[in-house]
């Protein structure tokens, strides 16, 4: 397929991933006639649609924020019927859609505006009218993203119909690095000097100019070329995404929790406690590095100690630029989430634990995120097997060696609370 025709875009969700990846990449290329997003938030929806379709994302380079504007784009409210049909209409005929929900949880609910219920009408004409063929990229930072949703979609579906729907549609996972907020603090908005998504509207939008983005190989039996070329397709991806997970996510939190209990607010200046910075660069090389390079060698140059060298190198430069405005607060969020047993702290922990590497440093940060839960275990010997049992509800023959590098990893934790957070690479663990 070439593309010769007037394509059009879809994307659920108007976050920053959406506004300032998907949308702004999907301008870019100048091959879409439409644009068009849904979003729940009524409000918004409004502004947008007051503004023209046309609304601002601030871009943070290494040395300044530069204001692009994008648009103008179709806001539809999924809680209208007008706008559901319009969006159904508009994925029939789309070319490459997005989700970018705050997680897969979101893809189903019970109402008409649900995620998979609009893509799944949307689809089915597509497939009645032989529309083009379309990928749907999943951004919910979760490794089976696309798995989850293409089940959810055509569950949907009439039996007789999957086969033809399945037919005109890819979905595939991504590996999204780019770090990005939302400023809604009207303060804030003045204090950073960025510009809010409308003049309407006490909200801003914040993303590196980072725009490295890996997908899913697409393959249809039938050529399709994408208009978004700026992503790169890998074979497999799975590798990919553990390393965004087990590493950049994994080395982030440990970041943010390490700092937060030191007082720190901003990600920028975790350069003033004496040898965290280095802990966390050692934590992301030795522990999540060594772990994944024995996993995956061979797969890609990444996987090297040389490869993951620079890309540790290069994120941690990235973490820190201060132009971003990140805070510990922001990396610390849905802590409960974030010790799951397979997300970042504790997933990291298990990975390392299977290639035969000590995780000591993420047992530290797995540690101080309890401690951000439950700050009485700083004082006290609180159960941390029957806290973080409740957290994960696996099977408790799996959870004693996590259990007791976690505890060790409290340990070390209180010892640093005890020098005025002095070098942390200093802290013994036993």
């Amino acid at each position: 397929m070439t593309l010769d025709h007037p394509r059009t875009f879809v994307g659920f969700g108007f976050g920053p991933i959406q506004a300032g990846l998907f949308l702004s990449e999907a301008l870019a290329t100048g091959r879409f006639g439409r644009l068009v997003v849904a979003e729940v938030m009524s409000d918004l929806v409004a502004a947008i649609r007051r503004s023209g379709g046309q609304f601002c994302v601030n871009v943070a380079h290494p040395d300044r924020v530069e204001v692009v504007t994008v648009g103008p784009v179709e806001i539809v409210d999924v809680a209208s019927d007008i706008d559901r049909r319009l969006l159904v209409t508009a994925i029939s005929t789309a070319d490459e859609i997005a989700t970018a929900l705050p997680s897969v949880q979101y893809y189903a609910s019970d109402g008409p505006g649900s995620v998979h219920r609009l893509l799944a009408a949307g689809l089915r004409d597509k497939a009645r009218q032989a529309g083009p063929p379309a990928v749907v990229y999943t951004a919910e930072n979760n490794n089976h993203a696309a798995e989850t949703l293409e089940q959810l979609v055509l569950e949907e579906v009439p039996r007789a119909e999957r086969a033809a729907v399945a037919a005109r549609v890819r979905f595939l996972n991504t590996v999204i690095g780019k770090m990005s907020q939302v400023v809604s603090d009207p303060q804030e908005i003045r204090d950073y000097s960025v510009v809010p998504l409308s003049s309407e509207l006490p909200r801003a939008v914040l993303v590196e100019a980072f725009n490295r983005i890996l997908v899913s190989k697409i393959s249809f039996a039938g050529e399709f070329t994408p208009a978004i070329t700026v992503f790169e397709e890998k074979e497999d991806l799975l590798p990919f995404e553990e390393a965004k997970l087990y590493g950049h996510n994994a080395s982030h939190a440990l970041a943010g929790y390490l700092g937060a209990l030191a007082g720190i607010d901003r990600v920028s200046d975790l350069g003033s406690v004496p040898g965290l910075v280095p802990l966390v660069r050692a934590a992301f090389i030795e522990e999540s590095g060594e772990a994944l390079i024995k996993k995956h060698n061979g797969v890609d140059p990444l996987f090297t100690r040389v490869g993951y060298g620079r890309y540790v190198d290069d994120l941690i430069a990235r973490m820190m630029n201060p132009l971003l405005r990140d805070t510990t607060e922001r990396v610390t969020r849905d802590t409960v989430r974030k010790l799951g047993w397979n997300d970042r702290l504790i997933g990291t922990m298990r990975l390392a634990l299977a290639e035969g590497v000590q995780p000591r440093r993420f047992a530290l940060g797995a540690a101080a995120a309890l401690a951000v839960l439950h700050p009485s275990l700083l004082d006290s010997d609180g159960s941390v097997e029957e806290i973080l049992g409740s957290i994960w509800e696996v099977p408790v023959g799996n959870q004693g060696a996590v259990v007791n590098d976690v505890e060790a990893g409290l340990r070390a934790l209180r010892a640093w609370r005890d020098t005025n957070f002095r070098d942390p690479q200093k802290l013994e663990y036993s």
